[in-house]
């Protein structure tokens, strides 16, 4: 079994590194495809949109033929991608490598994610499923330093042709080692060793009734603008933005500009398992505590990185990489509230829509850093500057601050429904109230911290 997950994680992080593949080359692709700013961000716009729009079509798929097959196909087309990608030198065709390669992505982490319910005992599944999130960020590293000095060494489709390669023959050893379910069982299903129960593993979500009951959950819409909110600046940063910024405006050599970026994933490995930690610890302040802040901490970093006069030094741009990396962990909150406030049934459904707040804000993130750049007449790598940059990532913060009010209202909704807290009443009741002010709850806050045994973020 632990065979099958090392394969699974070494899968997942190979379609991180087709993901990210375009990180630490941006401007090589500008150049390539004679693309200005906006023009280079529906790379990775349409990319994440095509990532988010499959997965409800994997889950469905993968309830009917398994991981196996799931994940061999998205590895083909992952390679298709970056084979289309590594000959292309026309935007339109550069934007169809794109969507092959944001469709194979799709089918990995979910397919993994089913392996280790499948393979593995319920009690050892949250851990395992942390360890691929965390394992699985290394492939970003592959494509910042090694992907860019092949890419420079040699030429584009030496770069992007080995991406495609490789690809194929990852999708061999998957079909060949991985198997849908341990020898023995004729299904996909999860065995709790402590109880003995058995249950169905199913990933498909319900297209009508369970959609709205999900989003009619005031958790669910928390969880939704938990995601939507805290990753964004990270994905935009890593995925297409940073590197430029740091080359063609800080004025870092692209070794120093690599260096930040790993420093980025690095981070982020070591902070996912300290906010799990927290996460777990506090599950009554994930919000307030952790959530929020990292936000805050996100939205911090950036201000000062742009208001400070000329270039910012080193130590303040890993400060800003710390910064952003705290966004993937803090996300991954979200899924707790989905988890623990819907049943079974439509869990996948509820998945699906937190899932998608993360890839709507960073597709919107990166879109509307390009059109800012455009607007400033910085489209092209030769017009390039640090004040165009800073302007265009100051569109970030209406994200942030749209995501964060959306947190904090839906929070309040989460602690009414669940009973937590008392609903605000109405002007006319509290004007017309002839007890309002000896009420027995005259003194109690509706948004007051909850209980210490009661758990305020729903």
């Amino acid at each position: 079994m632990w065979l099958v997950w090392t394969i699974g994680v070494v899968g997942y992080a190979l379609s991180v590194t087709n993901r990210t593949s375009l990180s630490s080359v941006g401007v090589d692709a500008a150049v390539r495809f004679d693309a200005d700013a906006s023009a280079l961000s529906l790379f990775a716009v349409i990319q994440l949109a095509v990532y988010g729009g499959m997965q409800i079509p994997v889950g469905l798929m993968l309830d009917r033929f398994g991981a196996r097959p799931i994940i061999t196909a998205g590895m083909l087309l992952m390679a298709a991608g970056q084979f289309v990608m590594a000959f292309a030198d026309d935007l339109a065709v550069g934007i169809l490598a794109r969507v092959l390669i944001g469709a194979g992505d799709a089918a990995v982490f979910p397919s993994v994610l089913r392996l280790i319910a499948t393979w593995f005992p319920e009690r050892r599944a949250p851990f395992l499923v942390q360890m691929t999130g965390i394992l699985g960020q290394t492939g970003q590293i592959v494509s910042i330093i090694p992907l860019a000095a092949l890419l420079h060494a040699t030429s584009w489709s030496v770069a992007f042709g080995s991406l495609a390669g490789l690809g194929l023959l990852f999708a061999a050893l998957v079909f060949a080692m991985i198997r849908n379910h341990p020898p023995g069982r004729t299904q996909d299903v999860s065995v709790d060793t402590e109880t003995g129960a058995i249950r169905v593993v199913t990933s498909a979500a319900d297209l009508r009734e369970g959609f709205v009951e999900s989003w009619g959950h005031p958790a669910t819409r928390l969880a939704f603008w938990s995601h939507f909110t805290t990753p964004f600046a990270g994905t935009a940063f890593v995925m297409l933005w940073g590197f430029p910024f740091l080359t063609a405006g800080e004025g870092l050599t692209p070794p120093v500009a690599s260096l930040v970026v790993t420093a980025f994933v690095v981070f982020g490995m070591v902070a996912g398992p300290v906010i799990g930690a927290l996460s777990s610890r506090h599950p009554m302040r994930r919000s307030m505590m952790l959530v929020l802040p990292t936000v805050a901490f996100q939205a911090l970093a950036w201000l000062v990185v742009i208001v400070w006069p000329g270039p910012a030094p080193i130590w303040l741009l890993f400060v800003l990489a710390f910064a952003l990396s705290t966004g993937g962990p803090a996300s991954m909150i979200a899924f707790d509230h989905a988890r623990t406030y819907n049943p079974s049934h439509r869990l996948s459904t509820a998945t699906g829509i937190v899932n998608g707040g993360g890839f709507i804000a960073g597709l919107l993130a990166i879109l509307f850093i390009g059109l800012a750049m455009d607007a400033q007449g910085a489209g092209s790598p030769d017009t390039y500057s640090l004040e165009a940059f800073r302007i265009a990532f100051l569109t970030q913060f209406p994200l942030w601050g749209l995501g964060a009010a959306f947190i904090i209202y839906e929070r309040h909704r989460t602690r009414v429904h669940l009973g937590m807290t008392q609903p605000r009443a109405k002007r006319r009741d509290r004007d017309t109230g002839p007890d309002r002010d000896t009420g027995p709850d005259a003194d109690a806050s509706p948004d007051a911290d909850a209980a210490p045994d009661a758990d305020p973020d729903a």
